[in-house]
């Protein structure tokens, strides 16, 4: 039994339910979880080989239960490759979620706006990224055993999700921007050049997670969407220092709307 299947099976004895979404909680993004209902919580250092979170404003606990009728998974915190996790460390989590059965996979973020029309606040589907770090959680052997060698990746942010998105944000009157995402390792914020660079190459939005998570979903079979909280506006743009605390306050102000969102996305999903 491979490690990835040990822990799914260690879930699965507690939550006795089988997923139909598996959702990530970026940083300050947690408030979902605590509104599921029917909600068993499972703390990441009991779960067999699982990483633990250290970033701040991550809770470190899946969370099973139902919201908007479905049976969901959420991920109160994420792991980071500045966390000194390896690649094959950051694919572990979402080989896990698609063993339990999770088909749909429903990724957020806390980012920085590169686009100069953003503001703080603002929610950015994902269209697209840009992998900036040359790492990859698909090398090694090791992958072989969950997907294809060279798997495509045309459409990483499954095009279906991303209209029904849209109609949900309409239909709840939110604004949503559309954009791309561009990956850094971290920790420390870029610097006013590379997100210069970022923006000349097509970034609307910077980050340190999200691009491994979507990579390695997509290669073991789930669809993916993905979407940003623009917590604070990129380094260069605004004549102030960027901070964590600024990051995870504005994430907890505006993380309802994102909440609401995603509560949409999960009633209006299409039955398995």
């Amino acid at each position: 039994m491979t490690k990835e299947a040990e822990a799914a099976a260690y879930i699965r004895e507690r939550i006795h339910s089988s997923p139909e979404a598996a959702i990530v909680l970026g940083s300050g993004l947690g408030g979902l979880a605590d509104a599921a209902e029917g909600a068993t919580a499972i703390p990441y250092k009991e779960i067999p080989h699982f990483p633990v979170s250290t970033a701040p404003g991550h809770a470190g606990r899946l969370v099973a239960g139902r919201v908007s009728g479905r049976s969901v998974i959420m991920m109160q915190g994420r792991f980071h490759f500045y966390e000194g996790y390896s690649g094959l460390e950051l694919s572990f989590a979402p080989r896990v979620l698609r063993a339990l059965g999770a088909q749909v996979f429903i990724l957020t973020n806390a980012a920085g706006g590169v686009n100069l029309s953003f503001a703080p606040g603002d929610l950015m589907l994902i269209s697209d990224h840009i992998n900036l770090t040359g790492q990859n959680p698909l090398r090694g052997q090791e992958s072989l055993a969950f997907g294809p060698r060279f798997p495509d990746m045309s459409n990483v942010y499954d095009p279906e999700l991303r209209a029904l998105a849209r109609r949900c944000a309409q239909d709840q009157n939110t604004v949503l921007r559309e954009g791309v995402y561009a990956w850094f390792t971290g920790p420390s914020f870029e610097t006013p050049a590379e997100i210069r660079m970022a923006r000349t190459l097509g970034a609307d939005a910077v980050g340190m997670s999200t691009v491994p998570e979507a990579i390695a979903g997509v290669h073991c079979g789930m669809r993916v969407i993905g979407i940003s909280l623009i917590a604070n506006m990129a380094a260069g743009i605004l004549p102030q220092p960027i901070t964590s605390e600024e990051v995870i306050t504005i994430s907890q102000e505006k993380g309802p709307k994102l909440s609401s969102l995603i509560t949409g996305i999960l009633a209006g999903m299409k039955p398995a």
